[in-house]
C-alpha cells in the first residue's frame, strides 16, 4: 500500500500541469467563442488597413501587441502557480 502511495505522489505536479492546460484550452475556446461577438478586437486605433481598387492589406498591430501583453501575463501568472 505504502509503495502505490509513493508512485501517487509522484504524478501530483504532471496532474497539476494537466488541469492548468486543460482549463487554459478552456478559456481559449471561451474567447474564440465570443471573439466574433466583440466588434473592437481587430479594429482598435493604430490597426493599420490600406485599401485600394484590386486589393486590400490589413494588419491589427495593436491588436496584436494588446494579446501579447494579456498572454505574457497570463503565462507567467501560469509559472509562478507551477513553481510553488
Amino acid at each position: 500500500m505504502s509503495e502505490w502511495g509513493a508512485e501517487m505522489s509522484g504524478l501530483d505536479p504532471l496532474g497539476r500541469i494537466l488541469v492548468i492546460i486543460g482549463g487554459t484550452l478552456l478559456l481559449l475556446g471561451l474567447v474564440l467563442i465570443l471573439a466574433g461577438r466583440i466588434s473592437w478586437v481587430g479594429r482598435l486605433p493604430g490597426d493599420i488597413r490600406i485599401e485600394g481598387e484590386h486589393f486590400s492589406f490589413y494588419f491589427p498591430i495593436v491588436t496584436c501587441v494588446l494579446l501579447s501583453i494579456l498572454l505574457t501575463l497570463i503565462l507567467n501568472l501560469i509559472a509562478r502557480i507551477l513553481r510553488r
